[in-house]
């Protein structure tokens, strides 16, 4: 293997970062889009244009070469679970987004990592030793900084937040039981989830986009996936380790994006907050490498959950 292929070269891992940064910058732009989309579509009617186009796009690379593995799916009540749970997170964030602000929801999915660890001791039996169980009650603190609970915070677009990422978490945990499914078969079968969810919730308020709001509504799904892909092709360049810093610039970019399309200004606690679940996130994450014991790289990371 020549050097230029090699994990541990300096290009390699230098191509590693920048295909991970290229990816935060699609999802926080994706994201950006999609908050403004819903300010005139419903949750349910750009759940079901995203996933549509997003699967036009795929059939063609599905039919050359993983159509037998979509048509038969290993362990397939697994994957209709996750499934519901990636189509449930989509559509809460799409709906919460409508009405908080971008950093404030993004804040609230990098918490999915530390649900991760928290219920991976109880729902899979796994060991989390004390550091772990430290940094897990640091990240849920941050949660609760960010969430700023009080009757005038606690609305249902904070509460589908939560929800959101439990079912971000959930879908993480069930992926990382997947490992063995094609990465092209997960993505159809969640899109075809979104479809029929979006499907059944659209035609009650629908609104008829001009062409345009459908070209921008296709994208969603198209930009999700290609954002997909350089974050999945970043570590066969680079380590886990190197990388996953990297994803937090998602949050950074949600900022930005959120003062300068929508005019929003985070709250103190809520970058608070996120300063402590980005802190606990990376803890649990850098541990686990050290105990061998690390998810694949592409379930942990607190990419996009649209």
């Amino acid at each position: 293997m020549t050097s230029d292929s090699t994990p541990s070269s300096s290009r390699a891992v230098a191509i590693g970062i920048a295909l991970t940064l290229a990816g935060m910058l699609m999802f926080a732009a994706n994201d950006t889009l999609g908050k403004w989309l819903v300010g005139t579509y419903s949750a349910g009617q750009v759940l079901l244009i995203r996933s549509l186009a997003a699967l036009v796009v795929l059939a063609p690379f599905l039919w050359r070469g993983g159509r037998a593995a979509v048509l038969r799916p290993a362990r397939p009540w697994l994957q209709l679970a996750r499934v519901v749970f990636a189509t449930a997170d989509a559509f809460f964030f799409y709906w919460a987004v409508a009405y908080l602000p971008l950093a404030d929801a993004m804040t609230y999915w990098m918490a999915a990592p530390i649900y991760v660890a928290a219920l991976s001791s109880v729902l899979l039996g796994e060991k989390v030793g004390w550091r772990r169980w430290s940094a897990i009650g640091v990240g849920f603190l941050g949660v609760v900084i960010a969430l700023r609970p009080s009757a005038a915070t606690l609305t249902l677009p904070a509460l589908l937040c939560l929800l959101g990422s439990l079912a971000f978490a959930l879908s993480i945990m069930t992926a990382r039981a997947l490992r063995g499914t094609p990465d092209a078969s997960l993505v159809a079968y969640q899109m075809i989830g979104g479809l029929i969810a979006g499907a059944l919730i659209a035609p009650g308020q629908w609104v008829s986009p001009d062409p345009l709001s459908f070209l921008l509504l296709s994208l969603l799904g198209i930009v999700a996936m290609v954002a997909h892909v350089c974050v999945n092709r970043s570590v066969k360049f680079a380590e886990a380790s190197v990388v996953m810093p990297f994803h937090y610039t998602l949050l950074i970019w949600a900022i930005l994006f959120g003062y300068i399309v929508f005019d929003d200004v985070p709250h103190p606690a809520t970058l608070a907050g996120a300063a402590l679940i980005i802190a606990a996130g990376l803890f649990i994450f850098f541990r686990e490498q050290k105990l061998g014991k690390a998810p694949q790289p592409q379930s942990l990371a607190p990419t996009d959950p649209a």
